[in-house]
């Protein structure tokens, strides 16, 4: 929060939303003095945090089992990561404190902003006519979302009329949407338009997506959730790269280059940057626009 503050909103004020699944402490409260900016601090309802009662425990502990077995990174952790990853794919554009809102920059905790922003990029989403942003593209980990895309092409299927007629496809799939290439959207930053989540088209899909119970009987992330549908619903033309944004959350970054980089007086290394390492969606992205 601090160095969003400095680099960008001290010079934009753009009001605070901090949402936990419990009453912050008045410890927590004390961030207050970082900004100037108003700040609002909400708990989210337990209907949208917690496991649904109607998922089958046994089966949903099956497969944490399963991915520990494989090692894979949060893997067992109970429920705090999908508890996580469900909210922030079907709800938190619906907490009454962001109601009165469009658009949202979301901001995580132990990341790092390397560069000054001197102009408005929610101005900009929307003088572009663009509803998603951001900084890192990277392949998910397939052992985590094993029907997730059988769920999606049976959800196409059955609602052909979603699909925007210049989508992004070929982003996410090497031969016209048969398989899935796994390329998402890193959602850890993510600079976006609430109405498009609040869409009939996104309502939908996430209902579908929460009654097949993936969320907690495979670990699907809000990072697919999210990059599937805007590039499925949305023109390839809406979904914007944050190439001046500096931006790391561990164990990886964006740098900007060339004169981004002295633009935005950035104090990050350009060569340690992401956007073209041997794991990076970024090119797949780039051949589309």
């Amino acid at each position: 929060m601090e160095q969003v503050e400095s680099k960008f909103n001290r010079k934009f004020n753009y009001p605070w939303v901090l949402l936990n699944e419990v009453e912050f402490s008045a410890d927590t409260r004390r961030v207050s003095v970082l900004t100037n900016a108003p700040i609002s601090f909400g708990v989210i309802p337990h209907e949208h945090w917690f496991q649904p009662d109607w998922i089958d425990e046994a089966r949903a502990r099956e497969g944490r089992d399963r991915l520990v077995r494989q090692n894979i990174i949060y893997g067992g952790q109970f429920n705090l990561y999908r508890n996580m990853c469900r909210f922030n794919s079907g709800y938190f554009f619906r907490h009454e404190l962001l109601q009165p809102y469009k658009w949202y920059w979301r901001v995580e905790p132990d990341v790092r902003y390397f560069c000054d922003l001197d102009y408005d990029p929610f101005l900009h989403m929307e003088d572009n006519n663009k509803v998603y942003g951001f900084t890192i593209s990277m392949p998910d980990w397939e052992p985590t979302i094993p029907t997730l895309w059988s769920s999606i092409r049976e959800f196409i299927t059955d609602n052909p009329q979603y699909l925007h007629p210049d989508n992004s496809m070929d982003f996410l799939s090497d031969n016209s949407g048969e398989t899935y290439n796994l390329c998402h959207f890193w959602s850890n930053f993510e600079i976006a338009d609430m109405d498009f989540w609040r869409s009939e088209a996104y309502m939908k899909y996430f209902e579908f997506l929460e009654e097949r119970g993936g969320f907690y009987y495979e670990r699907w992330g809000d990072a697919p959730v999210h990059s599937i549908a805007v590039a499925l619903f949305a023109g390839k033309d809406q979904i914007h790269f944050f190439k001046d944004i500096g931006y790391r959350h561990s164990p990886f970054q964006h740098c900007p280059q060339g004169s981004d980089w002295r633009k935005g007086r950035c104090s990050c290394d350009p060569n340690d940057n992401f956007d073209f390492a041997q794991n990076s969606c970024l090119k797949q992205f780039m051949r589309l626009v």
